[in-house]
């Protein structure tokens, strides 16, 4: 990682956000390919609030699903700093991170990543499983199927436990991927194009959800996006063009 010397971190601290659930810090990425370097974000500074829903809007390219993944904690920064409630976890372990990633932040992505040999129960099962040790998961199995359960009735798909991803559609593993998101409780939900595999009906379904989670659980969505109409939805649009933040 990159020591961004005194003057960065002095305007880190002006920067800083205390009341933001997740907070990028002047981020940057960039990868080399042989002798040449691709810049792909130039020094990002954005938030995302409690209870808001956020749009992140871009052309193709524009570092998007970069910013997504590098607030997720799963692709780190070339340089800059990401923090969760106020806290600096850039730098800490990963094993510290999955931790602190698992307590603040749910995933949804466009083609779901579900697991095809599980039922659908069981991916949902998955979100807190991975993050249990053997004996917590032992101890804590039927808690977490009962809540599993519970959270895929909610979205419609309590007849569909025992069905794999094969036997589902686009809309219904979206419904998966989305129980999956929430099985740990989040306080925000990365979401990178939900929609974007979908048709019209089915993808107005899936928004009419997520604001739905929002209201009732308060539950904040950080929704990339490149369809206008769910940007003008949110409460709050970031654009992105060429790796910097042109609007906000």
């Amino acid at each position: 990682m990159e020591d961004n010397g005194p003057q960065a971190a002095a305007m880190s601290t002006k920067q800083v956000s205390h009341d933001a659930l997740v907070q990028a810090v002047a981020i940057t990425k960039s990868y080399r390919i042989g002798r040449r370097e691709i810049q792909v974000l130039r020094g990002v500074d954005m938030a995302v609030y409690p209870e808001e829903i956020v749009a992140l809007v871009g052309q193709s390219g524009a570092g998007k699903s970069t910013l997504l993944h590098i607030l997720g904690l799963l692709d780190p920064p070339t340089s800059g700093e990401i923090r969760y409630a106020n806290q600096p976890v850039t730098r800490l372990t990963a094993a510290r991170q999955a931790a602190m990633r698992h307590r603040h932040v749910g995933f949804v992505f466009q083609f779901y990543h579900l697991i095809p040999e599980l039922t659908a129960l069981q991916n949902v099962c998955l979100g807190s499983m991975m993050h249990e040790s053997v004996f917590g998961w032992m101890s804590r199995r039927r808690v977490v199927r009962e809540r599993a359960s519970e959270l895929l009735a909610q979205m419609g798909l309590g007849d569909r436990l025992q069905n794999r991803p094969s036997q589902l559609s686009g809309g219904e593993r979206q419904r998966v991927a989305i129980a999956r998101a929430l099985i740990a409780e989040p306080s925000l939900i990365l979401a990178d194009e939900p929609t974007g595999n979908l048709d019209t009906e089915t993808a107005r379904g899936i928004l009419d959800l997520i604001w739905s989670i929002n209201e009732t659980s308060k539950i904040a969505f950080l929704i990339v996006t490149h369809n206008e109409r769910v940007a003008q939805m949110s409460n709050r649009i970031i654009r992105l063009r060429d790796g910097a933040i042109v609007e906000e």
